[in-house]
């Protein structure tokens, strides 16, 4: 008997049709050309190795089942006492920590959980690649503010202008990816008085709070006044420990709103490894030599590979955290967009960067690549010589490393 066949009914628009990550892409681009990969965001050493001990002899010891929904007792417990030494927030582990199988799951477990649909979120741009998916899934409208290259500094009028009886929340990276900017404490003021003035909420995408560089000291939202009720902060052993692949992640709230925020958790991974539980509370526990070892010898390879690019003739912009430098390539010679200069830099150069355009939704600048120096300093020095023999290949700067770690100009090509 015939039967009448209808067209299949199409999937979600938010994620049909969703391009690879940037960063994929290019991952996918360095391996296939041999390249140096200094576009997504890992270190290329593990991290501790008594940390990644502890993780071993737990995983053999047990027990490996289901560990209770919020997390392990010792972790929560971590991060509260972590809270309280480092920015002298007083936090209930029992009511107000929450353990996460990374911090992008646990973007998605606040938004689910505040976000009605209409509801609007201010994201700032440049903006991480999964903020905007993840708003416009649980149904949230973006309200896109800009900071701006290359000092990458908030306009307080535009901010406040952005502020509306439908904002729900403002979504904020601090330190930032990509730009590596810290917000300042006349930023997070502004922020944090306007999101009392209309009721908002801020969710605090913190995971490279150890990673500030030039002495500069993190300042949580949560901390300002009027936010420890109003604020969500998320965190990430992934950065904190250099094992981005083990996608540990926390998030601390006050009660009435970590209680929502475990609801949708529970029903989106509900639970991470015990075993990695176990060892990122032992982590943070560990002495601050540990942290600030961690921030001394980040900012020596930004250095480094900073004062190597510059005298290549890159445009180097500040770096005040993160693991990321950003370079205005205008002044290379090179044409094309910036997502045509990193295909060139990978395919006939063997270096892969990312361009900023792709952290825009639309109207990008796209003079800026974006480069990730969380390597071994042979790994930046070749690099440095891959860009230097492709860049004199075109005229331009020489730049002769004579040194490890520096790079002279040598001579004007024609």
């Amino acid at each position: 008997m015939w039967e009448r066949k209808h067209a299949m009914k199409p999937t979600n628009p938010v994620f049909t049709g969703l391009p690879t990550t940037i960063f994929e892409t290019m991952s996918r681009l360095a391996i296939a050309n041999g390249a140096i990969n200094l576009g997504q965001g890992f270190p290329d050493v593990d991290g501790p190795l008594d940390v990644r001990q502890t993780a071993a002899d737990a995983l053999i010891a047990g027990p490996n089942q289901y560990p209770p929904m919020l997390g392990l007792p010792e972790l929560r417990q971590a991060v509260a006492a972590s809270t309280k030494r480092f920015y002298d927030l007083d936090v209930d582990w029992q009511s107000e920590v929450m353990v996460t199988s990374g911090a992008t799951e646990a973007l998605a477990d606040v938004l689910l959980a505040l976000l009605e649909p209409g509801d609007e979120v201010i994201l700032i741009e440049p903006l991480y690649d999964c903020y905007l998916p993840l708003v416009k899934r649980a149904g949230g409208i973006p309200v896109r503010l800009r900071v701006t290259p290359p000092q990458w500094k908030l306009d307080l009028g535009k901010l406040a202008d952005a502020f509306t009886e439908n904002t729900k929340a403002i979504l904020i990276n601090n330190p930032m990816n990509p730009a590596g900017k810290v917000f300042g404490e006349e930023e997070l003021a502004a922020i944090a008085r306007l999101c009392i003035e209309h009721g908002v909420y801020a969710i605090c995408d913190e995971v490279y709070e150890h990673l500030l560089f030039d002495g500069r000291q993190h300042l949580p939202l949560m901390a300002f006044p009027g936010m420890r009720e109003r604020a969500v902060r998320i965190g990430s052993a992934g950065k904190t420990f250099s094992l981005t692949g083990w996608k540990v992640g926390y998030v601390t709230a006050a009660p009435n709103l970590l209680d929502p925020i475990a609801k949708a958790h529970q029903f989106v991974t509900f639970t991470t490894p015990p075993n990695l539980q176990k060892a990122v509370a032992y982590g943070l526990g560990k002495e601050d030599s540990y942290f600030l070892t961690l921030r001394d010898e980040m900012q020596a390879k930004r250095d480094r590979f900073a004062s190597g690019l510059a005298a290549l003739g890159f445009g180097v912009l500040p770096c005040e955290g993160t693991y990321f430098l950003t370079c205005d390539v205008s002044t290379l010679g090179l044409q094309g967009t910036d997502v045509d200069i990193c295909r060139q830099l990978v395919e006939e150069a063997g270096v892969a960067a990312v361009p900023v355009s792709a952290f825009y939704v639309a109207d990008a600048p796209t003079n800026f690549v974006r480069f990730c120096f969380c390597k071994k300093d042979e790994v930046l020095d070749g690099a440095l010589e891959r860009l230097d023999a492709f860049l004199s290949a075109r005229g331009g700067v020489s730049a002769v490393l004579s040194a490890p770690g520096s790079v002279q100009v040598a001579a004007e090509r024609a």
